[in-house]
């Protein structure tokens, strides 16, 4: 392996690449430690100790794994990529409903350029909107009747009247801040795709991840002692230690397995006589991922599942009625069975419902009609879409088990073993999964620039 590595810096090409991708990825941890001038970071941190485990905190941490941000920092990069992921998102859902984005999508290179195109232009509007919002709810007066913003900042004497409302001497400038620093994270992932190496975006929400890696580790390890503990007494011991480590492997090899599993359909190419020579007549393999959905099932149902305790909370607070309270500790994140049960009834819902939009059994089987191609057994067109369609029902039933197993591997951890939240997150739930699966994109594209050389891969054997 070691050899494989001295390889790689050895290539011109792949140094450069690996290099620049490196420094624009430092850029973005920079930036993202570099707070607004017009908030005071004190009362920022002061108010999330105040507020602890409640639902807008939650909230926060939840949006922050697949945004690569860290949104109880109001920083220049506070909003992250989440507004491109989502205008991305939305433009991908209306391809499959509205006509004119559909045929754009089929139109190959030209479609792709002109739909990241209103994919930007979405994305300033998502920033602008969800930055005001954000500092809207960020900048409330606490209980204590401080805020947030610095006091050089304020329009008047009285810290009360900054309640609930964002005045333009601090807003605006705030608002465009974020705006362009959105707008510029998209530029670095722009130029990771085109100068560097790997998906730019899945490389910044990686890093965004992987840094909160070490404040974990120091925090298990600071908490730990030295000795042999008892489970049930919560206290983090040497055995603690052995279990989490083999659990963290385990896991890791687990999701390895699944999200590169694929279920292989044997396909015939027809034979085509051409003068003297025979073309076609070999036989090929269709492969279909077994988690064909992703990581998109467990973002929607993790977030889907806050606004019940949201409103429940907030109708507790207005009534005073004690029912609402009950219901909201019950939805609380991983305290009780009905939220697991929910949780896990929500990822099999959208795991059908995101493979329903990536997949296609139709234009796969004309597809394979147009090039030739055909199921053996099963003849082109509808028996063969109704054969494809069966498959993929089958195989998203497997997967969307795999989801809701590594869903709720964190909260079992947590209290099993008793170690805090941030701990057991990098043992499920969607961070692993977004980091396992970028990081073997990234060592798939560094493969290739080897095997391009004549060089071995780093997965090969």
């Amino acid at each position: 392996m070691l050899e494989k590595v001295r390889v790689i810096f050895t290539i011109p090409e792949l140094r450069r690449k690996i290099g620049l991708t490196i420094f624009l990825l430092a850029v973005f941890r920079i930036g993202s430690q570099i707070p607004l001038p017009m908030i005071d970071q004190l009362e920022l941190q002061k108010m999330f100790a105040q507020q602890g485990n409640s639902t807008v905190s939650d909230l926060l941490q939840q949006v922050s794994v697949f945004s690569a941000s860290a949104l109880n920092q109001v920083t220049i990069f506070g909003l992250g990529i989440m507004p491109y992921i989502s205008a991305s998102i939305i433009f991908q859902l209306l391809g499959t409903v509205w006509k004119p984005l559909e045929e754009l999508q089929k139109e190959g290179e030209t479609g792709r350029k002109k739909i990241n195109e209103y994919t930007r232009y979405a994305t300033v509007a998502l920033c602008i909107v969800q930055s005001y919002f954000y500092l809207a709810t960020m900048a409330a007066v606490g209980e204590d009747g401080n805020s947030i913003v610095n006091q050089a900042f304020w329009t008047s004497s009285d810290p009360a009247n900054l309640d609930k409302s964002l005045y333009w001497g601090w807003a605006v400038v705030a608002v465009a801040i974020m705006t362009c620093g959105t707008v510029f994270l998209m530029w670095l992932g722009e130029q990771i795709d085109e100068f560097g190496i790997g998906n730019g975006i899945s490389l910044l929400i990686m890093a965004g991840i992987l840094a909160q890696m070490p404040p974990a580790l120091l925090e298990l390890l600071y908490n730990a002692k030295p000795e042999l503990t008892n489970f049930a007494t919560g206290e983090v011991g040497i055995e603690h230690i052995i279990v989490l480590t083999v659990v963290f492997v385990g896991v890791i090899t687990g999701v390895v397995f699944i999200m590169q599993g694929q279920r292989k359909i044997p396909m015939q190419s027809a034979k085509h006589v051409r003068g003297r020579r025979v073309y076609g007549g070999t036989r090929q393999f269709l492969p279909l991922r077994i988690n064909q959905a992703g990581v998109m099932p467990i973002i929607f149902a993790s977030s889907l599942l806050l606004f019940p305790q949201f409103v429940f909370q907030a109708a507790g607070r207005y009534t005073n009625w004690a029912i609402f309270n009950n219901l909201a500790d019950v939805f609380a994140r991983g305290q009780s069975f009905l939220y697991v049960a929910c949780y896990i009834a929500l990822i099999y819902f959208f795991c059908y419902f995101w493979t329903a939009i990536t997949f296609n059994p139709k234009d796969v089987s004309e597809n394979l009609k147009n090039f030739g191609s055909f199921i053996p057994g099963y003849r082109p067109g509808r028996r063969t879409e109704e054969y494809l369609e069966k498959v993929m029902v089958r195989i998203t039933y497997v997967g969307a088990g795999f989801l809701a197993l590594v869903a709720i591997i964190p909260t079992i951890v947590s209290a099993w073993l008793g170690v805090s939240p941030q701990v057991a997150s990098f043992y499920g739930g969607t961070g692993l999964l977004i980091a396992v699966s970028v990081a073997f994109d990234l060592v798939q594209k560094i493969d290739s620039h080897l095997v391009m050389r004549n060089y071995k891969g780093l997965i090969e054997g």
